[in-house]
C-alpha cells in the first residue's frame, strides 16, 4: 500500500475543485489561479464535497503488487496536493547572483542575464510564472505551479553555476557552496 497515495488531501474553502471522471482531469482553482492535470488511468481520483478532501485509490486492487501502480497512485496524490497548495498559497524560489559584473534584469517577457560571457542570455519567462529582480543581484520567481516555477530557477542557475574557488555564479538562497583552496605556493 502507497503510504502516501492513501492520505487524503485537505482542500481550504478558497479552492475550488472540478472533477471530470470520464476524462481523468482534476481542475483546481484558488486566489493564486487555476491548475489542471490529468491523471493516469491506474488510479481513481475521488472528491467529497462534504469533508472538503480528495482521495486517490489504485483501480485495481489486486495489482498493487505491480511496482509502478503503487508508483502513480503516490505520484498522482502528491502532484493534486501541491495543486491545491499552490493555488492557495503559491510557490516562490530565489536566486543569488554573485559575481563582479553579474547582473540579471526582466526585459518584458524574458529575463536578461549578464554572467560574464561575450554575449547577453535571454530566457523566456513561460506562462504563470513571474520574475522579479531586486538590486540587479536577487531574483524572485513565484507562481502557482510548482513544476514550472522550479523548472524557471534551476533554468536560470544552469547558465552560471557557482564554482567552488571564489563562489561566483548563480545560487539558490541559503545554499551553501563547498569551497576549495587554490593551489599552494612555496612550501
Amino acid at each position: 500500500m502507497s503510504l502516501i497515495g492513501k492520505k487524503p488531501i485537505a482542500v481550504p474553502s478558497a479552492v475550488k475543485v472540478t472533477l471530470n471522471a470520464a476524462a481523468r482531469q482534476v481542475s483546481v482553482q484558488g486566489p493564486k489561479g487555476s491548475l489542471s492535470f490529468v491523471h493516469r488511468p491506474e488510479v481513481i481520483v475521488a472528491w467529497d464535497e462534504g469533508t472538503r478532501a480528495i482521495t486517490c485509490s489504485p483501480k485495481d486492487a489486486a495489482a498493487l503488487g505491480v511496482g509502478s501502480n503503487r508508483a502513480y497512485w503516490g505520484t498522482t496524490r502528491a502532484i493534486i496536493r501541491n495543486m491545491v497548495e499552490g493555488v492557495e498559497k503559491g510557490y516562490e524560489k530565489k536566486l543569488e547572483i554573485v559575481g563582479v559584473g553579474y547582473n540579471a534584469k526582466v526585459q518584458g517577457k524574458k529575463v536578461v542575464l549578464a554572467l560574464g560571457f561575450a554575449n547577453l542570455i535571454e530566457l523566456p519567462i513561460p506562462e504563470g510564472v513571474t520574475v522579479a529582480v531586486d538590486q540587479n543581484t536577487n531574483v524572485t520567481i513565484s507562481g502557482s505551479d510548482r513544476q514550472k516555477v522550479g523548472a524557471m530557477a534551476s533554468l536560470i542557475r544552469s547558465k552560471r553555476k557557482p564554482e567552488p574557488y571564489n563562489g561566483k555564479g548563480i545560487k539558490y538562497v541559503g545554499e551553501q557552496i563547498t569551497r576549495k583552496q587554490g593551489k599552494a605556493f612555496g612550501s
